[in-house]
């Protein structure tokens, strides 16, 4: 059996979910995307080859390997994407939430029941139906819990919208002892740059205190404020809306001070260091093509 532990974004890794890239299937149809950044590249003939996204991934995996971190995959299902491990399920206290994901993601889900199956019954949640909600919305964060959200009328018309208010009222109710706060996202199905697909793709915890945040990610101004004044102005980096849409607040801490970090992300790698942070780089461009990074590809089941 899996004893499952996270409490945070933080705290020393011992086991995660990596995505994977084989068997990716061709190149979607426009029509077919789930975000305005995939729908470029697809119209640019720059989106990205199998062949790249395997060695993209594969470099995270050596890094998992350097610090002991177990790793489990998903099995690979014949032409599907399934690099957004992140999206799938999630982990809060010791408790594996499946996400209710788009409709036709499901079988992403199905790719990691030999998981699922060796998490005690009791410890497994399947959310009502009318909860939607994605893993790269969701964030422990020790005694709260922060979730992105789009309440707006258009939910049913923005493919970009995935996480709903009935799932911020589900996930209160199974953590009764935790704050649970909402952040509404700006959401655009045409421009990756008017677009936070996910909370994590303009916010970011991390060790030692900081965090990395995009103001225009949030469509409520006090909403970013407090987080702002929550992590402390001083310890807060604030990305461009360039910086944004490149996902550079979406890496990924192995522990309190070894962050996972795209090696073109020069201002934020450089701050990190300054800061004190072991920064380990690896080419991830590829993959963030399809508005999604670190965070996005991993989903952490055992922390310390």
């Amino acid at each position: 059996m899996i004893k499952l532990n996270i409490q945070n974004e933080t705290s020393r890794l011992r086991a995660v979910v990596l995505g994977i890239a084989n068997s990716n299937g061709p190149i979607p149809k426009v029509e077919d995307c789930y975000d305005p950044k995939s729908i470029e590249h697809i119209l640019a003939g720059t989106y990205p080859t199998e062949e790249a996204m395997v060695k993209e991934l594969d470099a995270v995996a050596k890094v998992f390997e350097k610090y002991n971190v177990k790793v489990y995959r998903p099995e690979v299902i014949k032409d599907c994407n399934q690099i957004f491990a992140r999206d799938i399920a999630f982990v809060i206290d010791d408790i594996l939430i499946e996400a209710n994901i788009l409709p036709h993601r499901e079988k992403e889900v199905q790719a990691i029941d030999y998981i699922w199956k060796q998490v005690a019954d009791n410890k497994r949640i399947i959310l009502p139906e009318e909860c939607h909600v994605e893993g790269g919305d969701v964030m422990p964060w020790n005694d709260y819990i922060f979730i992105g959200t789009y309440s707006g009328e258009d939910y049913p018309e923005l493919i970009t919208a995935r996480t709903n208010a009935d799932a911020v009222i589900a996930i209160q109710e199974l953590f009764p002892n935790k704050t649970v706060k909402s952040f509404e996202l700006r959401k655009s199905n045409t421009n990756a740059k008017e677009n936070a697909l996910h909370l994590d793709c303009c916010f970011n915890p991390l060790g030692k205190g900081k965090a990395i945040i995009h103001k225009n990610g949030f469509l409520i101004e006090r909403e970013y404020e407090w987080l702002v004044e929550f992590f402390g102005k001083e310890n807060v980096f604030e990305i461009t809306k360039d910086e944004m849409y490149q996902m550079c607040s979406n890496v990924f801490s192995i522990s309190e001070d070894v962050i996972i970090s795209e090696k073109n992300f020069t201002r934020l790698n450089k701050w990190l260091r300054e800061q004190g942070f072991t920064v380990e780089e690896v080419p991830y461009a590829e993959i963030g093509k399809q508005e999604g990074l670190l965070r996005c590809t991993t989903m952490p089941l055992i922390r310390d």
